[in-house]
């Protein structure tokens, strides 16, 4: 049997003139289902196939702005009395509705994560690709193949353990211009602050370099009273604090006081 409200295809035009009628019979039910908040007044009623219509309530329970009690009605054919099929509260046309379902991972923010928080990345994860572990006498790439991308130990497994490359994953070229786009657009040259600013980092003492693909791009301020102190700001970035910006002016020494000795004050 259809469902209140939900149609199946074969709604007839004109509703059965005794479920129509029914008025009073789907008020008490939808009285029952509402209880304890009252009923508001009646909406009209909606005919969902033969013999099967459904009447509709005004709702007034808190948090649902716009929602209405759907009483289904039916009688059997050749039937004298009418019976109730379902009660559900319904949205209406302008109701108040819960937003799409998002996954976890898409309505993740920067900032969201808390202390014991868990983040795993994804095991395709575009930002990430295989790096190398050295594993006794040899360098295996993981996660790789099911056997793995093995390299001999030598020069070249050397010069990666001295370059700190003894991670199972590393930065993707994907995940490098991600950063760097993330990085940019918050202290890059085309902000505010850098458009305003005497010189860029690129000449200021309070630049830290950093190591890896981006140093030649980006670094890190360390002068506490810059707005990008401990971020990692472009070179091409610049602000009011910069070192070389100006120099401090000396405290100006006050002018001393003028004492009239002609005349007497008052008493």
């Amino acid at each position: 049997m259809s469902g209140a409200g939900t149609g199946n295809g074969t709604r007839s035009q004109t509703p059965d003139r005794l479920c129509a009628e029914a008025v009073e019979l789907a008020r008490d039910a939808a009285a029952q289902a509402a209880h304890p908040h009252p009923l508001g007044p009646y909406l009209g009623a909606v005919a969902e196939g033969d013999r099967l219509v459904t009447h509709f309530f005004a709702g007034e329970e808190p948090g649902y702005p716009g929602w209405r009690w759907g009483v289904t009605v039916a009688r059997a054919a050749r039937a004298r009395y009418v019976t109730v099929d379902e009660v559900a509260l319904l949205p209406g046309p302008d109701a108040l509705l819960a937003p799409e379902w998002v996954p976890w991972s898409e309505r993740l923010r920067p900032g969201d994560l808390g202390p014991g928080d868990l983040l795993p990345a994804e095991g395709d994860d575009p930002r990430l690709d295989p790096g190398f572990i050295a594993v006794g006498e040899e360098v295996e790439a993981e996660p790789a193949e099911p056997e793995g991308e093995v390299i001999r130990r030598g020069s070249v497994a050397d010069i990666a353990a001295e370059l700190g490359l003894g991670r199972r994953r590393v930065l993707s070229w994907y995940g490098l211009q991600e950063a760097a786009d993330r990085w940019e657009e918050g202290y890059g040259p085309e902000t505010p602050m850098a458009q305003a600013a005497p010189a860029n980092c690129l000449s200021c003492g309070f630049l830290l370099p950093m190591a890896g693909a981006l140093r030649q791009a980006f670094g890190v301020c360390a002068n506490e009273f810059s707005p990008a102190d401990g971020h990692v700001v472009s070179l091409a970035y610049g602000c009011g604090a910069h070192s070389e910006a100006a120099v401090s002016p000396r405290a100006a020494q006050p002018a001393p006081p003028v004492i009239d000795h002609l005349a007497a004050d008052p008493l």
